[in-house]
Order: structure tokens, then C-alpha cells, then sequence
């Protein structure tokens, strides 16, 4: 190549190259004839080729990277040899990052909607995810993982306790922490709560049906709960002085010869006020 034929000439290339070199995509030499119009021409179309490249770059960032349009890539057949190189590289670039992304997504949207089977795939095209989105991958994976087995054991000991009257059950969900050791410590309290309380009515109601009039429930509990204890244990105790006070009658009228005994029963309604009426009817 044959040098410019004036110093002017150099002048003008050598500025036309920090410019660019500064990021300057719009420098353009001037055309002219012989030689220098062609070193002109080359360096004129190299400086477009960036140009263009270069809105390439910032369009594909804003559309991918902003409007999250995962899918848009580079035009790879807008260029040839190591510029088709660089634009495939940042196209597989995309790829790469897209491709666990979209996993990722997948999962997390199943888990939303109640789908708890769903598991990132740790390779890609055949290929073993690595680094970072391995870790991301078994993260999600563990946390799937975990989700399912705090909804099955919730499910389990709501359906033993409240469906099977299964009392006693408790979730049993392993290595969890934070939110998910709270809802579960929370769910096994309740069902110890509810199981303690069923079990004490239970057996103060079986004590009655047998005649044991001396059983209490004594349950902490609050709410319809602490309610029907308050019910149960007013019940055993009108059916204690019912029983007291119609033994007391029948034995000094019927044993001890005492006529005019009369059972004493304090605020008693209905079958009850109707049992001691008769039972002081039948004495007088």
C-alpha cells in the first residue's frame, strides 16, 4: 500500500482513528481518488459496520434487558467472518442465561398455581448447568422439595385429625427454617391443642356415661373451646348434686324411715327440674 500523498491526508486518518477509538461511530474520511479513496472507502465501512454493531448491542440490551423479550437475538447473517463470531457469541451468550431463566420461571410459576411435582432440569441441551445456576437450580429444586413435604404433612395431619379423628398426629417436615419451621411448629401446636382438648371431653364425657361424676375437663383453651369445657363441667356438676340429693332422699326416706325429705337441686331447667319434681313428689 502505497502512503497518502500528502501529510494531510495522514493528518485526517490519524483523527478520523482516535475518534474512533473514543467511540465515535460517526467519523467518515472524505472520499478522493487512487489509493487513499480506497484506504477511505475500507475505513468507511469498517466505522459503519461498528456503527451498526453497535445499535445492534444497545438494541438487543434494551429489549431484552429492559421489555424482557427473552427470545430477540442478533442478525448473525448481517455479518461475516470474526464480526459473525462476536454477534454468535453474544446470541449463545443470550442463550445461556434464557435458557435457565425459563426454567426457573417454569417452576416458579407451577408452585404458584399448586403445582408442587415441578423440578428445574439441571442440564441444558445435554449439557450440566454450572456455577451460579447450579446453585440457583438446586436452590429452587430444594425449596420444591420442601413446599411438598410441608403440604403433605399439613394435609396428612389435618385429614388424620379433623377427617379420621387420628389424634395425636404431628407434621414432620424436615429441614426446614425460618417462615416454613414457624407455620409447621404452628400447625403441630394446634393439632397438640386440639388433641389434648378432644381427649380430656372425651374422657370426662365417658366418666359420666359410666357414672363417674367426679371428672373435670381442665384444658387451657379459649373461644367455643373454653365454652363447651365450661358447659360439660357445669353439666357433671348439676348431675353430681342430681345424684347427691336423690341418694341423700331416697336413703333417709326409704332406709332411715326420714319422711318429709326433699331433694335440693340449684338452678336446674327442664328434664332436670322435671327429675327432681318428681323425685320430691314422690318422697312428699
Amino acid at each position: 500500500m502505497k502512503e497518502p500523498d500528502s501529510d494531510a491526508q495522514w493528518h485526517e486518518v490519524a483523527a478520523a482513528l482516535r475518534a474512533v477509538r473514543a467511540g465515535d461511530f460517526k467519523v467518515r474520511l472524505p472520499r478522493s481518488s487512487g489509493l487513499a479513496g480506497e484506504v477511505a472507502d475500507a475505513f468507511n465501512e469498517v466505522v459503519m459496520m461498528q456503527e451498526q454493531r453497535n445499535r445492534e448491542f444497545l438494541r438487543i440490551s434494551r429489549v431484552v434487558g429492559r421489555e424482557g423479550r427473552v427470545t430477540e437475538r442478533l442478525d448473525e447473517e448481517a455479518y461475516e467472518g470474526a464480526w459473525a463470531d462476536g454477534v454468535r457469541a453474544v446470541n449463545s451468550l443470550m442463550d445461556d442465561l434464557g435458557r435457565p431463566t425459563a426454567e426457573i420461571a417454569r417452576v416458579i410459576v407451577a408452585v404458584a398455581e399448586g403445582d408442587l411435582t415441578q423440578h428445574m432440569a439441571l442440564d441444558i441441551d445435554g449439557r450440566p448447568l454450572r456455577g451460579e445456576f447450579l446453585t440457583i437450580g438446586r436452590t429452587v429444586n430444594r425449596m420444591v422439595d420442601q413446599l411438598s413435604s410441608f403440604a403433605d404433612e399439613v394435609t396428612r395431619v389435618s385429614r388424620e385429625v379433623g377427617t379420621e379423628g387420628k389424634l395425636g398426629g404431628q407434621a414432620d417436615v424436615r429441614g426446614v427454617a425460618g417462615t416454613w419451621r414457624d407455620l409447621t411448629d404452628n400447625v403441630n401446636f394446634m393439632a397438640s391443642n386440639l388433641t389434648a382438648q378432644v381427649r380430656s371431653i372425651s374422657q370426662v364425657t365417658t366418666a359420666i356415661a359410666q357414672g363417674d361424676l367426679s371428672q373435670k375437663i381442665a384444658i387451657s383453651a379459649q373461644g367455643e373451646v373454653a365454652d363447651l369445657a365450661d358447659t360439660i363441667n357445669s353439666l357433671t356438676d348439676t348431675l353430681r348434686v342430681f345424684a347427691e340429693q336423690v341418694t341423700r332422699v331416697a336413703r333417709e326416706v326409704g332406709t332411715e324411715g326420714k319422711l318429709g325429705g326433699q331433694a335440693e337441686v340449684p338452678n336446674v331447667a327442664g328434664t332436670w327440674k322435671d327429675l327432681t319434681d318428681a323425685v320430691n313428689y314422690m318422697a312428699s
